[in-house]
């Protein structure tokens, strides 16, 4: 019995894997032209469709709207009862039907084309009416359904979805969209954690600690101590940070004979640290921290690119879930 139910669960993976791998070999012109119109929309993507395409349609206005190209679902049911209102002109469609016949979809074309906006259609019968009216055809046509009826949508609504993924992909390598442009896209959840910036996390004001080279080590001792990060910054006459101080450097100091309560911060600090923009995804500056086996940078910005603006400690790294 269980290797039956092993069996069959194998056959239906290896019908949806066929479905997608059968893709690749539709993917022409059209796709080209698909990206270009995307592109170039001055208003929003609108997704439609009706069932199982529209629930995948759902999930492909999202991923659209994650990665930078503004996008919604419009339910084609609904679009043909008053919600067309959403549609503007400068807006592109993407309307999705298997059959390409489905009737909702159908209603609504003629009201696209009155309106002078684009559709792209993802169907499997590019000779259907919903073909024939658009103005560029995806083909994601299957075979076979992976349903031993052959009635449940399923081979071809992951064909669809698959499709639905490199278009949107496509279209966010062409803009260039970055992972500073996703981490905004996404402030919640776990994600949102590992997307934050250094901005995010740094330590400012009274908490960073920075002490001029002058000052006696002693002094700079108690700064480094009050400030509870392991480390303090040195600054010259004009605030550049130009050296810091850690435990390990009072250490070293006193191996060698330094005298802790004549010397000067500027005698025992360790010379152009490493530092990080506030820009920057917090997961690099956790990266930086491990490849140089440092526990604290100081923070940059464009504004004051020699000044430190901040301190972030691996500490406030991994308590925010940064990994």
């Amino acid at each position: 019995m269980e290797n039956d139910r092993i069996a069959r669960a194998g056959r239906v993976l290896a019908v949806e894997a066929s479905a997608i791998e059968g893709l690749r070999k539709k993917v022409g012109e059209g796709f080209g032209k698909a990206v270009d119109l995307l592109k170039s929309a001055r208003g929003k993507v609108v997704v439609t469709g009706m069932g199982k395409s529209g629930l995948i349609g759902r999930k492909i206005a999202a991923t659209m709207a994650s990665t930078g190209t503004p996008a919604f679902f419009l339910h084609a049911g609904d679009g043909i009862h008053g919600d067309l209102g959403m549609v503007r002109r400068g807006d592109v469609v993407v309307a999705l039907s298997n059959s390409g016949e489905t009737e909702e979809i159908v209603r609504l074309l003629p009201m696209f084309q009155r309106m002078g906006l684009p559709v792209i259609a993802m169907t499997g019968r590019p000779d259907s009416t919903l073909g024939r009216y658009a103005d560029v055809v995806l083909d994601v046509g299957v075979p076979e359904e992976a349903c031993p009826l052959g009635l449940a949508p399923t081979a071809s609504t992951t064909a669809a979805l698959a499709m639905g993924d490199a278009l949107a992909v496509v279209l966010f390598e062409e803009k260039g969209f970055s992972e500073e442009d996703f981490a905004r896209l996404h402030p919640g959840g776990a994600l949102g954690r590992r997307l934050q910036t250094v901005a995010d996390l740094m330590h400012t004001g009274d908490e960073v600690p920075i002490v001029p080279g002058e000052m006696p080590l002693k002094d700079a001792l108690l700064v480094i101590s009050a400030k509870r990060l392991g480390v303090t910054g040195v600054v010259d006459g004009e605030g550049k940070l130009v050296g810091v101080i850690t435990d390990g450097d009072v250490r070293r100091a006193t191996q060698s004979g330094v005298d802790l309560y004549m010397a000067k911060a500027g005698e025992v600090m360790t010379v152009s640290p490493k530092r990080i923009s506030s820009t920057v995804l917090a997961a690099a500056a956790l990266r930086m921290m491990e490849e140089h086996s440092i526990t604290s940078l100081f923070v940059f910005d464009a504004s004051s690119p020699a000044k430190p603006v901040g301190i972030v400690h691996i500490h406030d790294l991994l308590k925010a879930g940064v990994g």
